[in-house]
């Protein structure tokens, strides 16, 4: 499961939400990748499309997305939703 959301403009990027999503859904036996991780190794020149360009290729190893609170304002988590929605992903978390 690829756990999507807003990180830009929230305080700490909103790691604690995709922290606390990826700990519960671990808890019930899932495998996650939680971008927040990879994030947490990131260089400091990196670019929003060197993120999204991560992320997009940590999600092509899932075939569901969960999707956090707040998505919909999120540049980065509507561009997942859509890639995913389009290949046909399940699509758990917050649907709007």
């Amino acid at each position: 499961i690829y756990i999507s959301g807003p990180m830009t403009g929230l305080p700490e990027l909103n790691f604690p939400a995709f922290h606390a999503a990826a700990a519960e859904l671990r808890a019930h036996g899932h495998a996650v990748i939680n971008p927040a991780e990879k994030q947490e190794e990131a260089k400091p020149d990196m670019t929003w499309s060197d993120y999204m360009r991560l992320d997009l290729r940590m999600m092509m190893d899932c075939d569901t997305i969960h999707m956090l609170p707040g998505w919909t304002k999120s540049k980065g988590a509507m561009l997942e939703y859509h890639i995913a929605s389009k290949l046909g992903f399940t699509i758990t978390g917050a649907l709007r």
